[in-house]
């Protein structure tokens, strides 16, 4: 059985609904026969339970997607502080590994069909001193799926983001989000055709607004994204499954 297949989500900026997104891809692909696999390389700004810290994006995505892959090989990295890893790291006088991430990922990919792995923030937050998560993602040879927030601005911050991303990693293609019920600007009735103009690669999702972040609410909003697309471009061929 074939494995090793991944997808890299990375945002156009911190809070645009990356491990929302991550977890609805999830579902879609685990609904269509896929064994799916996920992964947070860093996280930030966990909270202290019982003496440890639980990353929240993290077990999320675990508990919605029924992972059972073992938490330090999902989150190899937790920092208390809610700021870029390598920034968190420093703080607490701890460094980060890039070898370790791969490594977690490798065995990942060992399990699943496909891992997809989210990022921290956007491509160019420091994931070391020396490395930024694009850097990762290039490291780990994954393509990368860009999600983007339904709000004025979006197509300068999508197209920046494509554009560095397409140096040198293949982009998938774009999720635009929306994050609020209510309308922010006059822009979130336009910004569909304009990325679709100039975001620079494929529109493949425009995701509704949802208060809940429940397994069928998120089932649901998965049938927003262009599934067919994402498989046909991973060679998700159904070998696999």
């Amino acid at each position: 059985m074939s494995r090793g297949k991944g997808l890299f989500i990375t945002g156009t900026d911190t809070g645009v609904g990356k491990t929302q997104v991550t977890a609805m891809l999830a579902l879609a692909l685990q609904q269509a026969g896929w064994k799916v696999g996920v992964m947070k390389p860093a996280e930030t700004g966990c909270p202290v339970v019982d003496g440890a810290l639980q990353p929240q994006d993290s077990l999320f995505l675990r508990q919605i997607t029924g992972c059972t892959a073992p938490q330090e090989l999902v989150t190899p990295y937790t920092f208390l502080e809610p700021l870029a890893p390598a920034v968190a790291a420093e703080h607490e006088g701890r460094q980060i590994d890039p070898e370790r991430i791969m490594h977690c990922y490798h065995e990942l990919a060992e399990r699943y069909d496909i891992v997809l792995v989210e990022g921290a923030g956007g491509l160019l937050v420091p994931l070391t001193e020396q490395a930024t998560f694009l850097d990762l993602a290039e490291q780990l040879d994954l393509p990368i799926l860009v999600v983007a927030r339904n709000v004025l601005g979006t197509i300068n911050h999508t197209a920046l983001t494509v554009t560095v991303a397409a140096q040198r990693c293949r982009v998938l293609g774009i999720i635009l989000n929306t994050l609020s019920a209510e309308i922010e600007d006059v822009s979130q009735n336009s910004n569909v055709e304009a990325l679709k103009r100039w975001g620079r690669a494929p529109l493949i999702g425009v995701i509704p607004y949802a208060a809940e972040r429940r397994h069928d609410t998120l089932l649901h909003q998965s049938t927003q994204i262009d599934l067919q697309t994402i498989v046909t471009q991973l060679s998700l061929t159904g070998e696999e499954r």
